[in-house]
């Protein structure tokens, strides 16, 4: 059973987006209070799957695969929602285009490398703060018509998406600099082998 929590903990991560997008359309003050809270244990989640992954040396490929996936799903959910309901207004729609972009890039680029037999792109510390900011970010948006008079608060939560947005920049061009550094040394490799060939 404990080898097969990390993948249920991701499968509820996943389980949770559709009643997170439910939650959007309750009233106020409830309603933001709840999608809150289950984007809040969403994100959980994909801290603990990891952690215990790595303690039970149960990493699996499913893992490997889905962990990612749902990861972007719920942030993809989250930011489509908050700019659905007017959470995410004016120029800060860009820093949720900025984050969006990047993710389907290296997912794509992640893609691509796991085919290649290239060493793939592992997880950076850079990358870790990226996404702590963007999660506290996206839930203080999300409670923020919860919380009344707060515009100081939806002005934090969208400083928050930005400087997420900037990290988001800054980790996507370096994982982007190290994917073609891998690509360029299979086609080296490659094209020596084709040369040794008699």
């Amino acid at each position: 059973m404990l080898a097969h929590l990390p993948n249920l903990l991701t499968l509820v991560r996943i389980g949770i987006i559709p009643l997170l997008v439910g939650l959007f359309y309750l009233p106020d003050p409830w309603g933001p209070w709840l999608a809150c809270l289950a984007f809040v244990i969403a994100a959980a989640t994909d801290y603990f799957d990891g952690y215990f992954a790595r303690r039970w040396s149960t990493v699996s490929t499913f893992g490997k695969l889905m962990d990612p996936i749902a990861d972007k799903m719920l942030v993809a959910a989250a930011l489509f929602c908050l700019a659905a309901f007017d959470r995410i207004v004016g120029v800060t729609i860009v820093a949720a285009i900025i984050i969006m972009l990047r993710e389907v890039l290296i997912s794509g680029l992640r893609e691509f490398l796991a085919g290649s037999g290239t060493t793939g792109l592992p997880v950076t510390g850079l990358a870790k703060w990226k996404t702590a900011v963007q999660m506290v970010a996206i839930a203080v948006l999300i409670v923020q018509p919860a919380m009344g008079d707060s515009a100081w608060l939806a002005g934090l939560g969208a400083a928050g998406l930005w400087l997420a947005a900037l990290l988001t920049a800054l980790t996507g061009w370096d994982y982007v600099r190290s994917g073609m550094r891998q690509i360029g040394g299979v086609a080296t490799g490659g094209s020596s082998e084709r040369r040794a060939e008699p």
